[in-house]
């Protein structure tokens, strides 16, 4: 049996209203949270170099690294610095050798102790907001906090630099900053995911020398993937864009964002060049920084495969470094023929799997599902969900884009349960961390000033939400933000209400990919034919897809995939489907239909990367406005928020009396006894709106049976 599918929320309340715990369901997210006293040797001295009469020109100084393993440093100017674990009191830490910025951690008993328990993991520095590499040069850390994290490490080599072993200046030093999101088709470029995901990092700092090369000090840096170097990427700046071989000279304190300029290899780079010199350090040799190191001994160079002598390069400082030049292996030349061929068989048979011939007759019954003329807009129908999107939101916490969101009525911002269950206290009702909403964000220019009336504006608590399984067995996810008082708001969405069209063209607008906001015009995809969408995903897909587990963290090739999704589209009959290029980042966008009605909330999708590693979605899904407000409605009631239930009513729209009598046959058929009693006993709510709502409900008529798969 292949692993068991789920689909992927759109973007990051364990239950607010806990009834059931979840499994592993097809509908949502679980996962479970992601939770060095040195022996003191006395150390063999290296030989130093000495002046004419065979004396050392000065004493050396050593130091005893984690791993037992004996390195010169040499001093600089004394500086100091603080130190914390997350928000733990600080300690002030003073170094006068020429160090990295985790040699100089490791001088304080108490940085070792925490290392100690947590040396599973990988240690994240964090430097004015942004991270650093653990190998970041310490004399350029002067009189600042540093902030000490753990997170989930992905392999044994954690920020393994690649570099050649040279002396340099401290002079030549220089940072610029990287996003840790890159931009389209290569968004995820870190090589640990955690990073942001854990440790929320949404830049890093990094180190590099005037007068090399942007491509060397990004791989110097060890913390991007693979990626990044294996396609042609650029470095987009302010106004202009930058290639990878460019020097680093222009981008002192500049931060850069990783584009794709081409699926492609990059160019390879001119024999002899610096590029092709790349030497592999392990995890002890990364802590010597490049200006302190004794390159003959501290260098772990790549094995020559047919020459083992060293080739020694004299530096302009009188020092060398070793190099060893990699060499074609003799007479490998028909074996390189032989494999080429292979790899071109193999990529021509892939080929023709993927996109099969069709016959003639085929080829006249053809139709692309989804080009549709109802996918069309009319201009006026556009000009008027331009108007509405103004009531759309991106959710941020701490600054950093964790969701979308709308405006439903008077103060409150409705959006997914999944986007903010990680930072809501349930016992205490509290928001364990700052969460905002930004009206405003349209363009990468609002992101540099984030100026605005409708920009940050604070949300001062969730007044509901539920990230739960119901009786029936459909999820709900859904909460209910309210925003503080002072903030000058546009319009809300729900007198735009509408319930779920059978078919045809709809409209979502939201902030995928954690970007501007957009909007995307798609078709729905009726119950009967998702089992075709599926199938035309596998038929596509003969290899089979790499299926990301949340719960395990790992990638799995496998062909059990589709099978599962396809039974997990057949039970999620509640659902609004349809198939959309909204994926991470755009949870809780509003969705209209052709009549610009708000019909669903956009919530997840069943989202793989096939063998090529392009990322794909089989089919993405929103749950129904109208459940929601149901769902709110009984919430409100049940926990006595009448304040939040009259604001509710005090915003008139269409369809109010049809929900109203939804909702009471919903009551009506599931004895909803909670709800009859706040009922009975806010009867009297000495408000005229309240009171005739009440009324409604409080009013006995015989149970109407419902349908069951409704909640």
């Amino acid at each position: 049996m292949g692993p068991k599918v789920k689909a992927k929320s759109s973007g990051p309340m364990d239950k607010f209203v806990k009834r059931k715990k979840m499994a592993g369901n097809q509908n949502g997210e679980s996962s479970p949270p992601l939770n060095l006293q040195v022996d003191k040797l006395q150390p063999k001295r290296k030989k130093m170099a000495g002046n004419q009469n065979g004396e050392s020109n000065r004493p050396p100084l050593v130091q005893v690294d984690d791993k037992l393993q004996v390195k010169e440093v040499e001093p600089h100017e004394t500086h100091s610095f603080d130190w914390c674990l997350g928000d733990k009191k600080p300690e002030t830490i003073t170094c006068d050798k020429a160090r990295t910025v985790e040699d100089v951690l490791k001088t304080s008993d108490e940085f070792r102790k925490i290392a100690k328990i947590n040396k599973d993991k990988e240690l994240v520095i964090i430097r004015d907001g942004k991270a650093i590499s653990s190998h970041f040069p310490c004399c350029l850390i002067k009189g600042e906090r540093l902030t000490v994290r753990y997170v989930k490490a992905v392999d044994e080599a954690k920020q393994s630099a690649c570099v050649p072993q040279r002396k340099r200046p401290p002079s030549k030093l220089m940072i610029f900053h990287v996003l840790t999101k890159g931009g389209k088709k290569v968004v995820r470029i870190m090589r640990n995911p955690a990073l942001q995901r854990e440790a929320h990092i949404n830049e890093i700092t990094v180190y590099a020398y005037k007068g090399e090369k942007v491509k060397r000090a990004l791989k110097r840096d060890g913390r991007l993937s693979v990626i990044v170097f294996n396609k042609t990427c650029a470095l987009s700046r302010t106004s202009t864009n930058m290639a990878m071989s460019n020097l680093v000279d222009d981008l002192d304190g500049e931060t850069v964002k990783i584009i794709l300029r081409s699926k492609s290899s990059p160019p390879e780079s001119p024999p002899g060049s610096l590029d092709d010199m790349y030497m592999v350090q392990n995890e002890s040799q990364r802590s010597d920084l490049d200006e302190n190191q004794d390159p003959p001994q501290q260098s772990a160079t790549t094995e020559s495969v047919n020459d083992n002598t060293p080739q020694e390069k004299t530096e302009p400082n009188g020092g060398t470094t070793t190099l060893k030049i990699l060499h074609e292996i003799p007479n490998s030349k028909p074996m390189q023929d032989v494999l080429s061929k292979q790899l071109k068989d193999v990529v021509n048979r892939i080929k023709n799997q993927r996109v099969p011939k069709r016959s003639r007759i085929q080829n006249v019954f053809h139709v692309e599902y989804g080009k549709n003329d109802e996918t069309c807009k009319e201009v006026k129908t556009m000009k008027k969900l331009m108007q509405l999107s103004d009531s759309v939101c991106q959710v941020r916490v701490d600054g950093s884009p964790r969701g979308t969101g709308f405006l439903l009525f008077g103060r409150f911002v409705l959006t997914n349960g999944h986007v903010v269950k990680d930072f809501y206290d349930v016992t205490g009702g509290q928001l364990q961390q700052r969460v905002t909403v930004n009206f405003s964000f349209e363009s990468l220019d609002h992101m540099q000033g984030e100026q605005g009336s409708q920009a940050n504006m604070v949300v001062e608590e969730i007044v509901g939400g539920e990230y739960c399984l119901g009786v029936s067995g459909h999820m709900h996810d859904w909460a209910l933000l309210r925003l503080r008082a002072d903030q000058t708001l546009p319009d809300g969405l729900l007198p735009h209400f509408g319930f779920l069209p059978q078919g045809g063209g709809i409209c979502i607008i939201g902030h995928p990919g954690e970007g501007v906001k957009k909007i995307d015009a798609c078709f729905i995809i009726p119950s009967e034919k998702r089992s075709q969408i599926v199938e035309r995903h596998q038929n596509e897909n003969p290899e089979g897809v790499w299926n990301e587990l949340s719960d395990l963290q790992i990638q799995l090739v496998t062909k059990y995939f589709f099978r599962d999704v396809a039974e997990s589209v057949k039970h999620n009959s509640q659902a609004l489907t349809y198939e959309s290029c909204f994926y991470f980042g755009s949870s809780g966008s509003p969705v209209f239909d052709n009549h610009c009605n708000v019909v669903a909330m956009h919530t997840g999708g069943y989202h793989y990367h096939n063998v090529r590693g392009h990322p794909q979605s089989v089919i993405e899904y929103g749950h129904p406005l109208s459940v929601i407000i149901e769902r709110i409605i009984i919430q409100m009631v049940e926990n006595g928020k009448l304040d939040v239930l009259k604001e509710y009513l005090a915003c008139s729209y269409a369809q109010h009396q049809n929900v109203k009598i939804s909702l009471k046959k919903l009551i009506e058929s599931r004895n909803l006894v909670a709800f009859r009693n706040a009922v009975n006993n806010s009867v009297n709510a000495g408000d005229e709106k309240l009171t005739t709502f009440f009324e409604f409900f409080s009013q006995t008529e015989n149970p109407v049976p419902m349908d069951t798969a409704r909640d």
